[in-house]
């Protein structure tokens, strides 16, 4: 089979199995899944994920009741997502150089063993604060070659008319297991403890691991003569830089990630002492965000094309702002968790349009770059975020913190849609460019933008 997941030829009338059948008249929202290799990936990754944000909920709370500090809530956060910043360069080189199989395979095993490692310590009480900040880099540093690895791998999954939905596929799975997990971990942790959801999160990795090792992925061809690792960094920020519709894009996907997303590492100071909850109140103002970007992603499967994506990064930017100084203002458990909702759909379009948009630009050998480039924008900035989300909550307190968040992603939205009617007709050149050299005609290829 194709490493790119194209169709298998049909067979004659007569030899054509029931599963292939039902297959190929799937929904046009879950179109990507006629792909083997993204089937396994979404059945794999689907269970992880609920894992991965149980183990974030529980972190954070664990940091919390620990220390009772702000500041600290932001470093735990800080010390988590910044190797991604710093090495998701190197990541993207990798990613673009080797198997992106086998660079999952390896990060996720890793992730594993540091998942059971927090588990281990916590049930048996021994767990100390600096013990979490110990893993939680480690895991920052698997992040940084396991994110563009898994950006990238979508393409090598799907056929290219496929992308689209693919993208919006992984999204809706990202976000269902952000409803999931943070509601689980909220009772798991009122109830038995953090330990218990460091332990699930870390068997959950059994699932991925076996999905990506049934995969059979047909290897990319690379060039015999590649660039030093440091000038392929280079040549992947040069297009990010250069390319101006990436560039705007990326700018704007930073600024979010920089001032607005930081509002979930104050969670657990807005559960326990502005709306006077817990744990649970804590996992369920998660999942309110977590259902509203679900309904995001559910609404981008069911497109076929990427036109009216850079209105859409502009109109979901500024949603996300004026969402969050709502919820900065609201004293009301119940108004927090329904003013949560609309941000959470907010803050998902904006990344996964700008997700989309970018992998539909980017030539497949800068893709891995590129895509590192991207997840240093969006996971790589909060950290950053974080870090100052969490010095200004302990003079301002956590709503002020909050609502200038929102106030800047207001003023960054604004900003890209007043430059999108020029940032229009160079994308529309390089999407129409991409899908030629995959082999779409050029009729068809104009026609799919405009």
């Amino acid at each position: 089979m194709s490493g790119r997941g194209r169709r298998r030829s049909r067979p004659g009338p007569d030899g054509e199995s029931p599963i292939y059948n039902s297959l190929m008249r799937l929904p046009v929202g879950l179109r990507a899944l006629r792909a083997p290799n993204y089937r396994l990936f979404m059945s794999g990754q689907i269970v992880s994920l609920v894992g991965t944000w149980m183990q974030a909920v529980a972190q954070a709370w664990l940091i919390y009741r620990l220390t009772g500090s702000a500041a600290l809530l932001g470093l735990i956060g800080f010390s988590g997502q910044i190797p991604v910043f710093l090495l998701a360069p190197l990541g993207g080189v990798v990613a673009d150089r080797a198997s992106r199989h086998r660079i999952l395979v390896a990060t996720q095993s890793g992730m594993m063993v540091l998942a059971l490692l927090l588990a281990t310590l916590t049930l048996s009480g021994i767990v100390q604060v600096w013990q979490v900040f110990a893993l939680a880099s480690l895991l920052g540093f698997a992040n940084a070659f396991d994110i563009p690895a898994r950006q990238a791998f979508i393409v090598d999954l799907v056929a290219r008319e496929d992308l689209v939905n693919a993208i919006a596929l992984n999204s809706s799975m990202v976000n269902g297991a952000r409803i999931v997990g943070p509601a689980a971990a909220g009772i798991l942790v009122a109830t038995v403890g953090e330990g218990w959801c460091f332990l699930l999160n870390g068997l959950s990795y059994l699932a991925v691991l076996a999905a990506l090792l049934r995969m059979r992925v047909a290897p990319r061809s690379r060039s015999k003569a590649p660039l030093s690792a440091w000038a392929s960094i280079l040549e992947g920020f040069e297009f990010a830089w250069r390319t101006t519709p990436v560039r705007a894009l990326l700018l704007l996907l930073g600024l979010v990630s920089l001032m607005g997303m930081p509002y979930a590492v104050l969670m657990p100071i807005f559960a326990d002492r502005i709306l006077s909850g817990g744990p649970d109140a804590y996992g369920l103002l998660l999942s309110a965000s977590g259902v509203g970007a679900l309904g995001a992603a559910a609404s981008l499967t069911v497109r076929r094309s990427v036109r009216g994506l850079g209105r859409w990064v502009a109109v979901s930017a500024t949603g996300f702002g004026v969402c969050l100084m709502a919820f900065s203002a609201s004293r009301s458990l119940w108004l927090s968790t329904l003013l949560l909702v609309p941000a959470g759909f907010f803050m998902m379009l904006e990344m996964a349009s700008s997700n989309t948009l970018i992998q539909s630009m980017v030539p497949d050998r800068l893709r891995g770059r590129v895509m590192s480039v991207y997840s240093m924008m969006f996971m790589g900035m909060a950290p950053l975020g974080a870090l100052m989300a969490g010095a200004l909550a302990a003079p301002l307190g956590a709503p002020a913190t909050v609502a200038i968040g929102g106030a800047v992603c207001i003023g960054g939205g604004l900003i890209f849609g007043l430059r999108l009617p020029r940032l229009r007709g160079p994308a529309r050149e390089l999407i129409v460019a991409q899908q030629m050299a995959a082999g779409t005609p050029a009729e068809e290829a104009t026609r799919s933008v405009k």
